[in-house]
């Protein structure tokens, strides 16, 4: 989901409670930023996890490549241990995005 997608369910969601009556107690955490958790925020962990399993499924394939072309420095069973660490990676980042997923559904079924 993008930054922009976020930021209008956010203002939706800001405009239904002003449309119910209901104050913000606090105005400042309105205008704060994003929540910093251990010093990094979840967008660019988010990011970087991306990248990461992008650069493990690159390698994998470059790889591939490398053997199907006869390379001798790149042998099967390093071909297949990189093609396994590709597949998990990209096992797990779907998995996240599937939990992301329900957790931002059960957020916007929520009464305000």
């Amino acid at each position: 989901m993008s930054e922009m997608q976020i930021q209008n369910v956010l203002q939706q969601m800001r405009q239904l409670t002003q449309a119910s009556g209901v104050e913000n107690t606090n105005p400042a955490q309105q205008n704060r930023e994003p929540q910093r958790v251990g010093g990094a925020d979840f967008q660019n962990v988010l990011t970087e996890s991306l990248r990461g399993v992008n650069q493990v499924q690159q390698e994998a394939t470059d790889l591939q490549t490398r053997f199907e072309l006869g390379d001798d420095n790149v042998s099967l069973p390093q071909v297949m241990t990189a093609m396994s660490k590709s597949s998990i990676a990209f096992e797990a980042t779907n998995q996240v995005r599937n939990r992301l997923l329900t957790a931002y559904q059960e957020i916007m079924r929520m009464q305000v």
